[in-house]
């Protein structure tokens, strides 16, 4: 499992949840999103070389995105996720489009 909070259950704000999607966590397993995360100090004030002299970790992201991009995750997010508590067989369907058997685990 990731080792970032539960946004189910732990509410957040939308500047802060963009700038953890743009930043990543450094030092856990939360990229950055952003491109240009850590190469003129928009996060933080910090760029590549204060996280290295901090022995500070930050993985690659799979891909990157575009601020628009970044805006529609947390617009689904708050939709769908934050401060909705735990999930339930049925939003598991629906965020799978149909029943999976993972699904099952779940409470009605």
């Amino acid at each position: 499992m990731p080792d970032g909070a539960n946004l189910r259950e732990i509410p957040t704000d939308r500047s802060r949840l963009v700038q953890t999607v743009k930043c990543g966590r450094p030092g856990t397993g939360m990229p950055a999103f952003d491109r240009l995360a850590y190469s003129d100090g928009r996060c933080s004030g910090l760029k590549k070389s204060d996280l290295q002299a901090r022995n500070l970790d930050l993985p690659d992201p799979p891909a990157t995105l575009q601020p628009n991009e970044v805006n529609l995750l947390a617009d689904f997010l708050f939709a769908k996720v934050i401060g909705k508590g735990p999930m339930t067989r049925a939003q598991c369907a629906e965020y799978w489009g149909e029943p999976v058997e993972a699904c099952n685990e779940l409470p009605q």
